[in-house]
């Protein structure tokens, strides 16, 4: 597996913290902080595109 450079830990209430990360070949990582070995995996752009819609509030039927 590549070198992934982690973000500190984005954790909301309790427990649930979840970590992002890049690696030097443009892919992109979420994983629940504690499990980084077995990250959910794409592209950059993809995960940017998440993050757009996700602000965009696309996903807030799901709060």
């Amino acid at each position: 597996m590549a070198e992934i450079d982690w973000e500190e830990p984005f954790c909301g209430e309790g427990n649930n913290c979840f970590r992002i990360g890049t690696d030097a070949d443009g892919n992109a990582y979420i994983a629940v902080a504690g499990q980084e070995g077995q990250p959910l995996t794409d592209s950059r752009e993809a995960l940017r595109a998440l993050i757009m819609e996700i602000k965009a509030g696309k996903a807030d039927h799901l709060l």
